[in-house]
């Protein structure tokens, strides 16, 4: 469906970030992603570990 990412890509993402959000606000911005993914994977596990219960019973 989508052709793979390389870094010509990842190159032209990165400054069209830079331009929207400004270098200032770039590590904020890393640093909400890198929590919201932790809560993200997180909230995964519960879930699996939930499903993995229920199977057993």
């Amino acid at each position: 469906m989508f052709p793979a990412v390389g870094m010509p890509e990842m190159f032209i993402i990165l400054v069209v970030v830079l331009l929207l959000f400004g270098s200032k606000r770039l590590p904020e911005l890393a640093k909400i992603i890198g929590k919201s993914m932790r809560e993200f994977r997180k909230a995964a596990e519960e879930v699996k570990r939930e499903i993995d219960i229920s199977d057993d019973l």
